[in-house]
């Protein structure tokens, strides 16, 4: 009986030490952090914001750059709450002066980067990623780097400093339930060409489907850290066989476990494309056109626009007459 009781002490003075030393945390740590999401086009970002934000509504298509926060109040805080402020991009594509927005108000000293990929699609894999990385390194470049970067404290000889991101990024492949059963060769080249990405930029990947309570639990651990500094640790478990869904915390992988070496993401690209022929991107259909969008009705805006269209219209129609007359006479 008393060892009973002097374990179940234990327990609850380890309990109490924890929630000090969070309670601390809180206090002393940042009031506001910022969290960009961008990623392959309908991957589900919009879905995996609201399910992080516990809103209910039906996700729309984001058009541009969609914002949207959450905020918490810790033990110890009083009324002082943490805000966590959340960016969402729809595509990368003449995107160059929305990238830089929600870098703009807090910097870089509490940002994060989620990069979503669509596992489902090998083919536009590495298109899809290497253009958000270049449009997003050329963003970062520009920005006044943190003083203190505390995600890179795994950095080991193997990295290259200049390949590195100045900011947290976990790279999420979602839509994993449509990829866990296709080739296994396919499977090993995705996962080595995420792996490698994220070694060489300093990143975490972690892959992620809506059909799994776990994998869910671990990326609501990322955000949470993202946008509110705990768990300290999101990604508590290494899992590096393409047989089972990606979980690789930053510094604990290496260039032999993945099974080859690059010194830029050409190189790692080179490899995967020839492993995986990927589609050309310039030939990519049109987006839907939103005018005719039933999400996206706004009656003052929708009625002006009928009737500029109906101006315009007759212009042109009186035009066209005009045209024929002259040509007649």
């Amino acid at each position: 009986m008393s060892e009973i009781q002097r374990e179940s002490l234990r327990e609850i003075a380890i309990k109490l030490a924890e929630d000090q030393v969070k309670s601390q945390v809180t206090l002393t740590g940042p009031k506001e952090r910022t969290i960009f999401i961008l990623g392959s086009k309908n991957v589900g970002k919009s879905t995996f914001i609201n399910r992080y934000l516990d809103r209910e509504e039906s996700p729309k298509t984001t058009l541009a750059l969609e914002y949207s926060y959450g905020r918490r109040t810790s033990p110890g805080q009083g009324i002082q709450k943490q805000i966590c402020h959340v960016w969402e991009l729809g595509t990368v594509v003449n995107s160059e002066q929305l990238l830089c927005i929600p870098f703009r108000s807090n910097g870089l000293e509490n940002a994060s980067v989620v990069i979503m990929i669509d596992l489902s699609r090998p083919e536009k894999l590495w298109n899809d990623i290497s253009s958000i990385l270049v449009e997003l390194k050329n963003v970062l470049r520009n920005c006044k780097p943190p003083e203190n970067a505390t995600h890179l404290q795994n950095f080991s000889k193997e990295h290259i400093t200049e390949n590195l991101f100045p900011v947290p990024v976990y790279i999420i492949g979602g839509k994993y339930d449509m990829f866990q059963d296709k080739d296994p060769e396919i499977k090993k080249q995705v996962c080595k060409c995420l792996r490698a990405i994220a070694h060489q930029i300093g990143a975490s990947v972690s892959f992620y489907t809506t059909q799994n309570s776990s994998m869910g639990r671990t990326v609501r651990d990322i955000l949470n850290h993202c946008g509110f500094g705990s768990p300290a640790n999101p990604i508590r478990n290494l899992q590096t066989d393409y047989n089972a869904p990606l979980s690789v915390p930053f510094g604990q992988d290496s260039w032999n476990s993945i099974g080859f070496s690059a010194e830029n993401l050409e190189a790692i690209g080179a490899i995967f494309c020839r492993a995986i022929p990927q589609e050309d991107s310039s030939i990519a259909p049109l987006p839907p056109d939103p005018i005719k969008d039933t999400d996206f009705r706004e009656p003052i805006i929708d009625e002006l626009r009928a009737q500029k269209d109906e101006e315009l219209h007759t212009l042109l129609k009186h035009t066209d007459i005009m045209g024929r007359f002259e040509k007649i006479n």
